[in-house]
């Protein structure tokens, strides 16, 4: 069968390799098409555009290159039509997505989400659109089910996380091989994850990297994104105890005792290496006040929303400053801080209902064409 994806960011191209993987073994004689990153061209099949050519941040970012979003929209349009897949799968990534759901159904493809749009925690509306032009989707978070069938009565599947399976499969380097790789003393490690976005780094490191003297006993290690160059963190790397590592996110963490993540996927993959973090977030002032209107969350990390309780420390916008972040570093290096925060890292991989994601989303999604 033919199968045409679309992920658009460094954990879309994670997900969409590991689906296409799982599919593979449904479905030996799967053909892909995608538009993706580096990892999903790895697995085989055609990649059409990489995420690193449509990674745009932000309300005023997006609006500023508008025009070039909607020739991506266009040219996708037709090369789904000129590969003429058995179905459509689209990974997360709703702005550019959406659109693609309603014309793919409109002219009789049909629509598999994976990862749902983020419309429980903004633009809710969005749930009419989904409700017409999306045939299935998988979600990954337990409450996400609970949202989209007690509130809509839109029937989803909940597949598990598949950062679980990631996080297992990871062949995990040796720690005094990594070490030697990367320069590095035995001092204990506080991992830094600044985002994957250029503009989004050079914020959130400008403030991460202020409390490193404070932590003189302690090394930091910048997780470098996949969809930047090593060249691009050379001005942040200059001070003293503070190294770059690039693309090993994940032996990284398994390192770590703590670590500053910026909100996003990350702050659920240092919780499932179960490492003590504080949530870091500081968008543009016009970004962050339009934000702040329309979503309508309690917290902004996974995974305080998962367990409904503020197990990690978000530091957003103005309580992002030096004093605050040393202040819970501080908190977070402690024995008895640690020790509450493992306990809520294990009840929350318990709540993500275990491995094999993946492999039940490909079942249901290959079960879909017979």
């Amino acid at each position: 069968m033919k199968y045409y994806l679309i992920a658009g960011e460094a954990s879309g191209d994670l997900h969409g390799a590991n689906l296409m993987k799982a599919i593979r073994i449904e479905d030996p004689e799967a053909e892909f098409r995608f538009w993706g990153g580096d990892l999903m061209q790895s697995v085989g099949g055609t990649l059409v555009k990489h995420y690193k050519e449509r990674s745009f941040m932000g309300f005023i970012e997006i609006l500023l290159n508008l025009p070039k979003i909607l020739g991506f929209i266009r040219f996708c349009k037709k090369d789904i039509k000129k590969f003429d897949p058995d179905l459509v799968i689209l990974i997360d990534n709703s702005g550019f997505n959406l659109p693609i759901a309603k014309w793919a159904k409109i002219n009789g493809y049909t629509t598999h989400y994976y990862i749902s749009p983020q419309i429980w925690a903004s633009r809710e509306g969005r749930i009419k659109t989904i409700k017409a032009y999306v045939d299935y989707m998988y979600v990954v978070l337990p409450f996400v089910k609970e949202f989209y069938e007690n509130k809509h009565d839109f029937p989803v599947h909940f597949v598990g996380h598949p950062l679980i399976d990631a996080i297992a499969d990871h062949e995990q380097i040796a720690p005094e091989l990594f070490k030697k790789q990367h320069n590095l003393d035995d001092r204990p490690i506080i991992a830094i994850l600044p985002g994957s976005r250029k503009q989004e780094i050079r914020k959130m490191l400008e403030v991460m990297l202020t409390v490193v003297d404070d932590f003189p006993e302690y090394q930091f290690i910048i997780a470098g994104a996949p969809s930047q160059e090593a060249a691009f963190y050379t001005p942040f790397i200059k001070k003293e105890g503070v190294r770059l590592v690039m693309n090993q996110t994940y032996d990284l963490l398994s390192l770590s005792s703590a670590a500053l993540v910026t909100s996003g996927t990350a702050t659920l993959e240092t919780a499932l290496f179960k490492v003590p973090q504080v949530v870091c977030y500081k968008g543009s002032t016009i970004s962050y006040h339009i934000a702040k209107r329309i979503i309508n969350l309690e917290y902004i990390s996974l995974v305080n929303l998962i367990m409904d309780k503020p197990v990690v420390t978000e530091l957003i916008q103005g309580d992002f400053n030096t004093e605050r972040l040393k202040e819970e570093l501080s908190q977070i290096i402690d024995k008895y801080k640690r020790a509450v925060m493992f306990l809520d890292y294990y009840d929350l991989e318990k709540e993500l209902g275990g491995k094999g994601a993946n492999q039940k989303a490909a079942r249901l999604i290959v079960e879909s064409l017979t």
